[in-house]
């Protein structure tokens, strides 16, 4: 494994989100997200700091009316293996999660000059330093059950299969069919399969 990779080769045991407790006066780990891809030509998620436009599709009637000037709700990911969740926008307000996962799809669903309230797949709400996200757009399958991913929109033959919750880059979409790359793979998935394309706010 090379260090351009992320964290979408398979991870089993290891854990993507720590939760803080205070009145435990320590952590309390839990398990979330098993960030598993399993294909048939190998395992990883592209790619190694790769930022990209954010908010690139927003209407700019929306943008007017927005601190960072993109859209609010909007989907980006994480940008580091270690991500501190507040509870509010500041350093200040204490830690909620860690999250350990780079490239993990997030909404934004509020905004200030350096923070960003982001939702997670979970549904978990918390406040981010605005560097810790940037415009690359991921999905995660919604669900345990893995899913195909086929070589045209609308089904046909397999090009590989993305495990259950399983984390990809998010390349285009269209027609209710996404094209999504993973491991060296690409290929199509319907829409409700997945999380992080739902324009509206997926919590608050």
């Amino acid at each position: 494994m090379t260090g351009c990779e992320s964290t979408g080769v398979r991870i089993d045991g290891s854990l993507t989100k720590t939760a803080f407790y205070e009145e435990a006066r320590g952590n309390w780990v839990m398990r979330w997200l098993a960030v598993a891809i399993g294909l048939t030509c190998g395992l990883a998620v592209a790619s190694c700091d790769q930022t990209v436009a954010e908010g690139k599709d927003c209407p700019a009637s929306q943008r007017d009316h927005t601190v960072s000037g993109y859209c609010v709700p909007r989907y980006v990911s994480l940008r580091r293996d270690e991500v501190y969740g507040r509870r509010g926008p500041g350093k200040d307000y204490p830690t909620v999660y860690v999250y350990h996962t780079r490239g993990l799809p997030v909404q934004i669903v509020a905004e200030t000059a350096e923070w960003r309230r982001i939702c997670d797949p979970e549904g978990g709400a918390v406040w981010v330093n605005r560097n810790m996200v940037d415009g690359r757009r991921t999905v995660v399958v919604r669900g345990a059950a893995p899913i195909n991913l086929t070589e045209t929109a609308g089904g046909g033959k397999v090009a590989g299969r993305l495990q259950g919750q399983g984390l990809a880059q998010l390349e285009a979409c269209k027609e209710g069919w996404c094209r999504l790359k993973a491991g060296g793979v690409e290929g199509w998935a319907a829409e409700q399969e997945l999380w992080g394309l739902n324009p509206a706010a997926q919590c608050h």
